[in-house]
């Protein structure tokens, strides 16, 4: 018999399975202009009001995030590698969201008059805005073109959603333009090409290993029906963010239960810490499949030392509306790091948007 580990395979679209596979889609096509898709970033903290960092609170439309805090910082005259911002947030959507300013002028901020771009705010804090200082987003979606009965399968699955969660699968974004992150990656960490020139590029593609062999495993969760139930051994988390800490089965059953707490997945790294019994069976299953082995992301150098991740995101509350006949609005709240498409793939029962356990074509993360 063999020893040999088996090739990477990359799933297609249909590799990720639905929480609430029982109910129909509602159909539809989102995104059909920029106004469809709406995300306002919910800051960790506001500023200060005195320090070197000017904050301007923006809304933009039909850019990235870099490229509207470029303008603005050209148009400020400010050198563009001292701003910062809190998260990615999508090229085709409306927009609003935080950056920071190294010793700009704040009068000249407030006066800004960008295409595509709107200064809603600006003041002065002692810090520069960095990457995750958010609480999360607040999601504004309308899906267009639903079938017959659209808003009463809606209702239902925001009811299941509200109850137990949703998968907290990686969207699309985390794999790249041209959808081959994941593959690139492996290539990479197994030594079948070289390694990226650039830090920024070498770090995406480990990141996009990671969270391709995270879909893989919270894929197989969901299809066992374990995504709010206990496996012996499990690591949890508690909702928002919080330290890792293994947990009981008595303890899960209530808090899993009340969607305080949920299981964590892996992020396959050399630090990463490893859950018990059943638990860490499922996820060494996984690697062990996948033809890699936790040696392989050493090959990063520090860019994938591994962690953990709830295998679910709870929104408070998913809101459904009929905005008029065959649209129906969805107003949600996510935490930071999670995707709008992960839960709104659960009412159309798509991934022409969503998402996938292998490479696909990407968009930029509302993170």
């Amino acid at each position: 018999m063999s020893d040999a580990k088996p090739e990477p395979t990359f799933e297609g679209v249909e590799a990720l399975p639905f929480l609430t596979a029982s109910e129909p889609s509602i159909g539809g096509v989102f995104r059909q202009s920029p106004e469809d898709f709406s995300v306002e970033e919910i800051p960790a903290y506001l500023p200060a009001g005195e320090g070197d960092h000017v904050y301007v609170r923006f809304a933009k439309r039909g850019l990235t995030t870099p490229d509207a805090v470029k303008a603005m910082a050209k148009a400020l005259g400010v050198d563009g590698r001292e701003c910062g911002w809190a998260g990615l947030k999508d090229k085709h959507a409306v927009t609003v969201q935080w950056a920071s300013f190294l010793r700009a002028d704040v009068e000249k901020a407030r006066a800004l008059a960008l295409d595509g771009i709107t200064v809603l705010d600006v003041s002065r804090h002692r810090n520069k805005l960095k990457t995750g200082h958010l609480h999360g987003n607040r999601f504004s979606i309308v899906v267009r073109g639903c079938v017959d009965g659209a808003l009463a399968i809606a209702e239902r699955v925001a009811e299941r959603i509200t109850l137990e969660g949703a998968p907290n699968y990686y969207g699309a974004q985390r794999f790249g333009r041209d959808g081959d992150n994941a593959a690139r990656g492996v290539a990479w960490l197994t030594g079948a090409s070289g390694a990226p020139k650039d830090h920024f590029d070498r770090k995406m593609l480990a990141s996009s290993v990671q969270s391709w062999l995270f879909n893989r495993y919270l894929g197989e969760r969901v299809r066992d029906g374990m995504l709010a139930l206990y496996v012996e051994g499990d690591l949890a988390m508690r909702h928002p963010i919080d330290r890792v800490f293994a947990i009981t089965e008595d303890e899960a059953r209530s808090t899993y239960a009340s969607r305080a707490c949920s299981a964590t997945g892996p992020m396959f790294g050399p630090e990463m810490r490893w859950p018990e019994g059943a638990a860490k069976a499922r996820e060494a299953k996984v690697l062990e499949g996948s033809g890699l082995a936790i040696e392989h992301f050493a090959r990063a150098k520090g860019l994938a030392e591994g962690t953990r991740r709830a295998v679910r995101v709870c929104p408070p509350k998913v809101e459904v509306t009929e905005e008029s006949p065959g649209a129906l609005r969805f107003v949600f709240e996510l935490p930071a790091g999670a995707y709008a498409t992960a839960v709104l793939r659960e009412f159309r029962k798509s991934d022409d948007e969503g998402l996938r356990s292998g490479p696909m074509w990407g968009i930029e993360p509302t993170r």
